[in-house]
């Protein structure tokens, strides 16, 4: 089978700003039909790389192909194509959400969708940009960004000033854009909304991805919790060996941070007098910071 094009193909992008290095070097891929998400906290360089997607920067080195075109040199051609929700949505402030639809319909064709959008969202059309809030700010963004069925999403912070139900809303539409083969890319730094909806994860750290990864084989490389409680005597100590991170006891109760294989930690506790044991994974946000913390 023939391997399918990226969407989304970045190589060796680069944008400085004097001596600040807003991107170095960064490389990935998006595929079709899959949720990408991008997480990195202010000043990694997530806003800097999505402008350069669109061509509202010009990158100092590096290759952007989009929907296989030049990002430059076919920028009008890939606009077309592309649904964008900016990380602040500013708009016509006297316009109503209707007239800014029927803008884009101008331009782009009737839609079909806009107005079911609106309605499931709960926004009202009528009203004048300026007089929204911001979350009914940022439901219009999001319905302005979808009413053509773009190949691709480029979305920065898609559920900032929502409350948690509309989230479940727009992960709904989202997955349901993704079941009809479009392509989302999502800056995010919300990463339970990461962790829920995103098939892969880019970690970007002071302006170079660090990491791209399925959602699950970042799983295999993050920390484990072990809880055991132990009625034969022992010590913490015991435990400290190679990807035992941290090692506590309180009473019969063994705590321990693992990082990589749990085996042979599961192996020299059945060397004891177990009353149970309790393993979890980390959570995607304690994954993130411990690439944040130094080394990685």
């Amino acid at each position: 089978m023939t391997k399918e094009k990226a969407v989304i193909k970045v190589k060796g992008l680069k944008k400085y700003y004097g001596k600040v290095k807003a991107v170095d070097g960064v490389s990935f891929e998006v595929q079709k039909g899959e949720i990408l998400g991008f997480l990195g906290p202010n000043g990694a360089g997530k806003t800097t790389t999505i402008r350069c997607l669109l061509d509202f920067l010009r990158p100092d080195s590096g290759s952007i192909n989009i929907l296989g075109l030049d990002s430059h040199k076919d920028t009008v051609a890939i606009k077309q194509r592309v649904g964008y929700l900016p990380g602040n949505v500013r708009l016509y402030e006297k316009w109503t959400g209707e007239e800014h639809i029927k803008f884009v319909e101008s331009i782009s064709g009737k839609s079909d969708t806009a107005r079911k959008y609106a309605n499931r969202l709960g926004l009202d059309l009528s009203k004048k940009f300026k007089t929204l809030s911001s979350g009914n700010k940022q439901k219009l963004g999001l319905v302005l960004a979808l009413m053509n069925k773009p190949e691709l999403m480029i979305m920065d912070e898609p559920t900032v000033g929502l409350d948690p139900l509309l989230q479940n809303t727009i992960y709904e539409i989202l997955g349901e854009m993704r079941e009809a083969g479009t392509t989302i890319f999502i800056s995010s730094h919300n990463l339970a909304e990461v962790e829920k909806i995103c098939d892969r994860v880019g970690i970007i750290k002071n302006g170079k991805m660090v990491t791209v990864s399925k959602i699950n084989e970042l799983d295999i490389k993050k920390v484990h919790r072990v809880e055991a409680r132990i009625k034969s005597k022992f010590a913490a100590s015991d435990f400290e060996f190679n990807g035992v991170t941290e090692a506590k006891k309180n009473g019969e109760v063994l705590m321990l941070t693992v990082e990589g294989h749990i085996n042979p930690v599961i192996e020299k506790l059945a060397k004891y007098n177990l009353e149970n044991v309790e393993i979890t994974h980390a959570s995607l946000e304690e994954v993130f910071l411990n690439y944040y913390k130094g080394g990685k």
